[in-house]
């Protein structure tokens, strides 16, 4: 779903100034998208990207284009692997002769400001647990940091897997994509190279309908390094085309409703577990429709979901639909849809098990 981070109030801003932002500003979908680690195109940037660990720390590092970062420091390490998921630093990191250069963020800063020199991870800056710290990032995929009156520490690049990733379906599961075709949908294009399927920007649905169910999905996010917010590859992954489980290149940041893992407009996940863009991530989940008695909604539908293994949500009960759902009520079967909103997903190996 599309949700504006960072509308301007038009009282304050003067008419000749909106007219002329209008005719210079690009929109988002004139932004470029990479696809593949293989595009021969792909920035310098995208390098430095990624997670960072090392001993009592764990770093993540956002693209914002032209050789500009944002580094997430975490203590205990990575989400979902140590992070204490209170305390944060932010550092802004600057490309220059093959080196990051890392230094402490100072000035005003806005959360998923479109200006690199203003933007913050966080919604509250600075966060809770900044620490004065400097630091750069080779391109060996090594970062130095060092906080002010302490020893330098050093942290690696990695490259985390879900634990469910190319997990293959048991014998009663139905295969709704394997690389070999796309019938099993309405909609979306099978990449006959890469065995992918591919939303080109546009929803797609299974065919059958389903109520209650065990499901594996497993999705690549494209790489926008000038895209903020709801188009740095928006999607949804629908339950019975009725509830949205948000799919966002939410990497690095605070991990809201409508970031990736949240039920849209209602609940966030309890961790941001979202990878960085081009990483094959997955979503396992249990779902449970809502039962009707007559035409009277008697128990509410449950969702318990892990992304990239990580538990995001525990028989969560949706209060009602979300928005972009189709019209029937709850408690009847539907497809599962995926949303295109006008970005480049891919998706693989994708079955459902009927409860």
């Amino acid at each position: 779903m599309f949700f504006n981070h960072n509308m301007p109030s038009l009282l304050l801003i003067p008419s000749s100034f909106l007219i002329i932002s209008s005719l210079l500003a690009k929109s988002p979908n004139e932004e470029p998208s990479f696809l593949s680690l293989n595009d021969p195109q792909l920035p310098e940037d995208y390098n430095f990207q990624g997670e960072y660990i090392g001993a009592k720390f764990g770093a993540q590092v956002i693209s914002l284009s032209n050789g500009r970062f944002q580094v997430v420091v975490l203590p205990g390490g990575l989400p979902g692997a140590g992070w204490d998921q209170k305390n944060k630093s932010l550092l802004d990191g600057k490309l220059n002769s093959k080196i990051v250069k890392l230094d402490s963020p100072s000035g005003p800063k806005k959360y998923l400001a479109d200006d690199a020199n203003l933007f913050s991870a966080t919604q509250k800056f600075p966060p809770v647990g900044q620490k004065n710290i400097v630091g750069k990032i080779f391109p060996d995929g090594k970062m130095r940091l060092q906080q002010e009156g302490t020893p330098p520490i050093q942290l690696n690049k990695i490259i985390r897997k879900s634990s469910t990733l190319g997990k293959k379906p048991p014998a009663n599961a139905i295969y709704l994509f394997d690389g070999s075709n796309a019938d099993a949908f309405s909609g979306g294009r099978l990449d006959a190279t890469t065995k992918t399927l591919h939303t080109d920007g546009q929803d797609i649905r299974t065919k059958r309908k389903f109520l209650n169910y065990h499901m594996h999905l497993e999705f690549m996010l494209p790489y926008r390094p000038s895209i903020r917010g709801q188009h740095r590859g928006n999607s949804g992954f629908y339950q019975v085309d009725l509830y949205e489980m948000q799919i966002l290149d939410s990497f690095g940041l605070e991990g809201l409703h409508f970031d990736c893992g949240g039920i849209y407009s209602q609940v966030p996940p309890r961790i941001n577990a979202c990878f960085p863009p081009l990483v094959w991530q997955t979503y396992d989940v249990d779902f449970s429709s809502a039962q009707l008695k007559g035409a009277k909604k008697v128990k509410m539908a449950t969702l318990s979901a892990r992304l990239n293994g990580i538990v995001i949500h525990e028989n969560y009960q949706f209060p009602g639909k979300t928005g972009g759902s189709r019209n029937e009520q709850e408690g009847t079967a539907g497809p599962i849809k995926l949303q295109g909103h006008a970005n480049p997903l891919q998706f693989r190996n994708i079955w459902i098990i009927e409860k």
